[in-house]
């Protein structure tokens, strides 16, 4: 619990994200940071960094920027000594606890250079709960879709439509795809009919992650928790999938981006702006600006020309789930589709109520 010694708010930091590891199923994470919240002190860099960390540590995510920085140690063969306490290795608490402090000592110029940027995901599985939406959108529309995916990171989702799914006894998607999808349902399974046709796919990120870079693809990997392989599957897969056919991805801030894929619009296609788990990291300002943007260009839609912004994010900070929103224009009603896992573990289809 926070004190109100600095050092305590940081310690206290890593504990709570020690709990939301434990709750997305990872432990190792969850033990990895309990052990660095003991053992970080003023003794080295990387703790004087941490420690002493000025802005907001969970708005930061500064646990999972040393987490992240950590696991690119062990997964590009760097740190030996740091590889025996992680998977598939077993270690006790004792032991992670041992090894962290000199590996920090070890790899200082590497994880303090990793503290300086924020972790960047490109979390496949909430494809999943994107798709639904999606073939609602192609239902609701009849019309092909023009995608713009604002926080694409590496823009593998836009490839949502090159995977294979399963939703309990229902699929939807190509069965020899690298890319196979299966989250657990809850409640009613989602809608799955309807003919999907992409007529142009775009995404932006203000850091976009170049695949072809190995650093970059190194980054991207290490954000993946390491005892989830089958998630750093699933991402290596899609990475292959997007070696031999990339989306557009430019490096822009969102407003900018909405804004030109706007003016730009396809006729007699559905326009739709998504993103999944990105809107609460952005200022409110550009929130605002991107609000008014879809307003002004929803009023302008047309049952020939329609607006769609889906998103997967929390309704409100703190929510123990993110919530599948669609609001499509003409009209700029709002529906709530489905409820979701973050990591796109499991999706609980809501009957497009009204929200």
């Amino acid at each position: 619990m926070y004190d109100g010694d600095p050092s305590s708010r940081i310690r206290a930091h890593f504990h709570n994200q020690a709990d939301a590891c434990d709750q997305l199923g990872s432990p190792f994470t969850a033990r990895l940071c309990r052990a660095l919240a003991s053992v970080l002190d003023g003794r080295t860099a990387v703790g004087r960094k941490l420690l002493g960390w000025p802005g907001d540590a969970r708005a930061d995510a500064l646990a999972l920027r040393l987490c992240g920085g950590l696991h690119a140690l062990v997964l590009s063969d760097t740190d030996a000594g740091l590889a025996k306490i992680y998977p598939p290795e077993t270690a006790d608490d004792q032991a992670i606890a041992s090894a962290v402090p000199d590996a920090l000592i070890r790899n200082e110029a590497h994880l303090l250079a990793m503290l300086e940027s924020a972790p960047q995901t490109n979390e496949i599985a909430r494809s999943a709960m994107l798709l639904p939406g999606f073939l609602a959108i192609s239902r609701d529309s009849g019309l092909p879709l023009e995608l713009a995916e604002i926080g694409a990171s590496a823009g593998l989702n836009l490839l949502f439509d090159s995977f294979g799914y399963r939703y309990g006894e229902n699929g939807w998607g190509s069965t020899v795809s690298p890319v196979q999808l299966a989250p657990d349902i809850r409640g009613q399974a989602p809608p799955l009919s309807g003919y999907l046709q992409v007529a142009a796919r775009a995404g932006c990120d203000i850091a976009p992650i170049r695949i072809s870079d190995q650093a970059q693809r190194l980054r991207l990997r290490s954000y993946v928790w390491a005892d989830q392989a089958l998630r750093l599957e699933r991402l290596d897969a899609a990475i292959g999938l997007a070696e031999q056919a990339l989306p557009m991805l430019v490096r822009q801030g969102a407003e900018e981006f909405v804004e030109d894929c706007l003016a730009g619009r396809k006729p007699d296609a559905a326009f739709v702006l998504f993103h999944s788990i990105m809107w609460q990291y952005m200022p409110e300002t550009t929130r605002a600006e991107i609000l008014q943007l879809l307003q002004v260009a929803g009023a302008a839609a047309t049952r020939q020309s329609p607006l769609y912004w889906l998103r997967m994010e929390p309704l409100v900070a703190g929510d123990p789930f993110a919530t599948l929103s669609l609001t499509s224009w003409p009209g700029g009603s709002t529906r709530a589709l489905a409820r979701c896992d973050y990591h796109g573990r499991w999706i609980e289809w809501l009957g497009q109520a009204e929200a």
